[in-house]
């Protein structure tokens, strides 16, 4: 007989035969819910994962992933042939046998900006209509600090009739900047968790133990623990609006802001980020703060100008990659255009980017011809993109007028650049997005560099 997980202690799970004892449903199997979905089933943990799409469920059930699959494939697989591991569409059966809950839904932003809780309040109606008395709910999605306990623990209570703190546990640990998420990462990572009451607390901040290395943050102060979560999760998408500012600074006076960075960092504690093109669930972050600063009547002004920044920075790219092939005589219509690397992560199989698909339909609307490669990924796997996928490094360079640099593997910092100039239509050029060509040696093969934020082309 298992003891009830509200009150159970570190040594009572200190191992994988007592973790074997207890089941946890996972709602919501996107990066966030598979990740925990791996660490906790590697911890010793029976698992289910629970999602509305079917294809993810039918996946998972064979133990696969749409992203770090050589990392966590062949483990996820292990789990599942031996039973540590199963998938399903039914929230409520899954919850019915679970003696802890992650949910991990987000809130969705709609197409008028607007923050959009109705997927995370069905989720908890689910939950609550066959949780069981003395399960834990812990909350992993980064939400505005009024929805954690008015529109979360009011759902759940109202469906199930039970009272968080008294009947079940409530606890909240989101998880920062998921899309940035590996396992390794995630077991490094230091994580807050909040719970109103001391039961809750405790068996959320025990039961998230088995899986990091750096231990918890504890609070009491929910409201208080989200604010801070979303806080920092702003704080670095006006970092990054900054950097992408100063990056076109440095294009228009001749500075390479790689190398202005890397004195910064030589010199002292430099909290310069890279310039990148956002994509994935950091977008939402600043209208989650934004829509509750509105509620409250307060105006924010540096995240809005932020998203601003952000946003207009994709046109900012299609402006460089314009450029780059007036330099070499030509224009957009009718240009053959690669994208180099689609992939969210560098150097490992995992889910697109948003942007990489963003940026090919705006190329396309403008006439270009646009095909995507990514040593990462197979054609199956990018069918839903839309767009041709080259077979390998070399196709990507036949008759090729630009190619652009998405992501940053390490494959392509070797790019034949002489090869290049054999194959490709030249004039041509290339557009590196991630820092990761050295632009002389480009320049140097008769090819046409732009990159963002390296000010340093002559041509």
């Amino acid at each position: 007989m298992s003891i009830p997980i509200l009150h159970v202690k570190s040594e009572e799970i200190d191992n994988t035969e007592k973790r074997r004892k207890y089941k946890i449903s996972i709602i919501g199997c996107g990066r966030n819910g598979v990740l925990h979905a791996y660490l906790f089933a590697e911890a010793g943990f029976k698992i289910i994962c629970v999602d509305a799409n079917r294809a993810v469920v039918n996946n998972l059930a064979k133990g696969k992933t749409p992203f770090l699959r050589r990392k966590i494939e062949p483990l996820l697989k292990k789990h599942v042939r031996n039973g540590c591991l199963s998938a399903t569409n039914d929230v409520e059966k899954a919850v019915a046998q679970s003696d802890v809950i992650l949910i991990t839904t987000r809130a969705e932003i709609d197409r008028k900006k607007k923050v959009n809780y109705l997927d995370l309040e069905k989720t908890c109606k689910h939950v609550g209509s066959s949780l069981q008395r003395g399960s834990l709910i812990i909350i992993m999605s980064i939400i505005g600090p009024t929805a954690a306990e008015g529109l979360i623990r009011e759902n759940l209570e109202n469906t199930s009739g039970f009272k968080a703190g008294v009947d079940f546990g409530l606890a909240f640990s989101p998880v920062r900047r998921v899309d940035e998420q590996t396992p390794e990462k995630l077991a490094e990572c230091k994580r807050i968790v909040a719970a109103t009451d001391k039961d809750s607390l405790n068996a959320a901040s025990t039961v998230l133990g088995t899986i990091t290395k750096e231990g918890v943050v504890e609070t009491s102060d929910v409201k208080t623990a989200e604010a801070a979560t979303l806080f920092e999760a702003v704080h670095h998408y006006t970092s990054i609006a900054l950097a992408n500012e100063l990056a076109r600074f440095c294009e228009k006076a001749r500075i390479d802001y790689l190398k202005a960075r890397e004195i910064a960092e030589a010199s002292a504690c430099s909290l310069l980020v890279l310039p990148t093109v956002i994509g994935g669930s950091i977008r939402d972050k600043p209208y989650l703060l934004l829509d509750e600063a509105e509620n409250l009547g307060v105006r924010l002004r540096i995240p809005v100008i932020a998203r601003e920044i952000n946003e207009e920075l994709l046109k900012h790219v299609v402006g460089l990659i314009r450029e780059a092939l007036r330099s070499c005589g030509k224009t957009l219509r009718r240009a053959n255009i690669s994208l180099l690397g689609i992939s969210q992560m560098p150097n490992m199989k995992d889910t697109p980017k948003v942007s990489s698909k963003e940026l090919a339909k705006i190329l396309e609307a403008k006439g270009a011809k646009v095909s995507l490669y990514d040593p990462y990924l197979s054609a199956g796997e990018l069918i839903d993109l839309g767009y041709p996928l080259k077979k390998n490094i070399r196709n990507t360079m036949e008759s090729v007028d630009c190619i652009v640099i998405l992501t940053g593997h390490d494959r392509f910092k070797r790019l034949n650049l002489k090869k290049l100039k054999i194959m490709a239509r030249m004039p041509a050029a290339i557009v590196d997005l991630e820092g990761i060509i050295n632009p002389e040696k480009v320049e140097k093969e008769g090819l046409v560099y732009r990159g963002l934020g390296r000010g340093v082309w002559t041509k």
